[in-house]
């Protein structure tokens, strides 16, 4: 495939790795500290429930942010935009690490969700400014293979700082981290929108395109898809410390029982994804995705009905969901952005928004309410992979249905056009 208007001069693997570094950020904003949630209840004398909302108050930050990282990117560029969030998410973490009540905790870890999604969400965009069909297709499975090493990293690294410190080193780490990658990224990341393709900052222009974009039935339904794939999978993450500690019975250290996996899915599903970009159809790409995921979400479910929670078969179907879920995730990710082609840095902002609210509700209201019962957290997860199929096949029958349409009406003015000229 071509490139679209511009090809920076660095190296596909050179991009990928510096895009998946950004892209880390927001998991390893998440999963490090899980681990010290019982050090941070000690510490600031706070309740189970205050410490969870801790994660409440950055994936609702996080989810509000992504609306504007790409509208941003589009009107002051991708480099400018990622820098400033990367500045802005290292004070913000060294707000974390000085909180000594959980009320400051809270706003600092806000801070930290209206930042550390930049570069998640521009990466996109970045990606599919250098290229389009199945090159940017694995182009972002190669991010997505290299990224995934951060939420098994994360949790067992977290663990391992909280016994050997104290759980405000965790925030120091990610004060480090930030400040590496703006290092870095103010040195290699290159500027992918040039000013002349730039649109201007309005807010009038960007409710237009909000509005555009989010009343697009097209695109509630596949971006509803992936949206709900990945809430079965945060599902598990936002309830870890009670299913790692208090169901499986392990320490704060072990978190890599439960990680491990879901990331060796994530690994392998988006390295099959890549080996099939190009070398199938969409829909037969998909359906292998829906089809090991459902699966595996189905036998973790049928599993706890039948047994009690135990190693390693509670957390083995949790690999086959996340390997089906990156099967689909590039492939379905690109559709929506062509959805508006004139406006890819807005939509991948209004498709990670629609994630990360999701994905909000979740860790806020739905994980708490499930964690009691391992049956009740795999039932919770098939559940979403079932939704995510159902809107995944709406989205195609309907996307069917506008080409139908499309091609009669076509159609009727040909045959107009014929008549009329033969009557002339």
């Amino acid at each position: 495939m071509t490139t679209t208007a511009l090809r920076p001069r660095r190296s596909t693997p050179a991009i990928a790795m510096l895009l998946a570094a950004l892209a880390m950020l927001g998991p390893f904003s998440v999963d490090t500290y899980l681990p010290a949630f019982p050090d941070i209840e000690a510490s600031l004398r706070a309740s189970p429930l205050q410490v969870q909302q801790t994660l409440t108050a950055y994936m609702f930050a996080f989810g509000f942010m992504t609306l504007w990282h790409g509208a941003l990117s589009d009107a002051f560029g991708r480099r400018n935009v990622i820098l400033g969030s990367l500045f802005v998410f290292a004070l913000a973490s060294l707000g974390c690490a000085a909180s000594h009540r959980i009320e400051y905790l809270w706003v600092f870890r806000a801070l930290q969700g209206v930042s550390a999604g930049a570069g998640m969400v521009i990466g996109r965009a970045v990606i599919r400014d250098m290229y389009s069909g199945a090159a940017a297709a694995r182009l972002l499975s190669l991010v997505t293979m290299i990224f995934s090493i951060a939420p098994a990293i994360a949790p067992v690294l977290g663990g391992w700082i909280v016994k050997l410190s104290d759980w405000r080193t965790i925030f120091l780490f990610l004060f480090v981290f930030a400040v590496l990658l703006l290092w870095q990224s103010s040195r290699r990341l290159p500027e992918t929108l040039p000013r002349k393709d730039r649109t201007a900052f309005s807010p009038k222009g960007l409710a237009r395109g909000y509005w555009r974009v989010f009343s697009s039935l097209l695109f509630q339904l596949k971006a509803g898809a992936l949206a709900f794939n990945f809430a079965g999978l945060f599902l598990y993450i936002a309830a870890a410390p009670v299913f790692v500690t208090r169901h499986l019975g392990l320490g704060p250290e072990q978190f890599a029982w439960q990680f491990v996996p879901m990331v060796t899915g994530i690994f392998f599903g988006a390295l099959a994804s890549n080996r099939l970009a190009g070398r199938t159809s969409v829909w037969r790409h998909v359906a292998v995705g829906f089809g090991v995921m459902a699966g595996g979400a189905a036998a973790n479910f049928l599993y706890h009905l039948a047994f009690a929670p135990a190693l390693p078969w509670s957390v083995l179907p949790l690999m086959f969901y996340t390997f089906g879920m990156m099967v689909i995730a590039p492939v379905v990710t690109l559709l929506v952005l062509d959805l508006f082609a004139d406006m890819r840095g807005l939509v991948a902002s209004c498709q990670a928004f629609t994630q990360t609210m999701l994905a909000a509700l979740v860790a806020g209201a739905i994980a708490p309410l499930l964690s009691h019962s391992v049956v009740w957290l795999a039932a919770g997860q098939l559940a979403c992979a079932l939704i995510g199929l159902l809107l995944w096949v709406a989205g195609c029958s309907y996307h069917a249905s506008q080409l139908r349409r499309k091609a009669s009406a076509w159609e009727s003015v040909t045959v107009g056009m014929t008549r009329n000229q033969n009557g002339g």
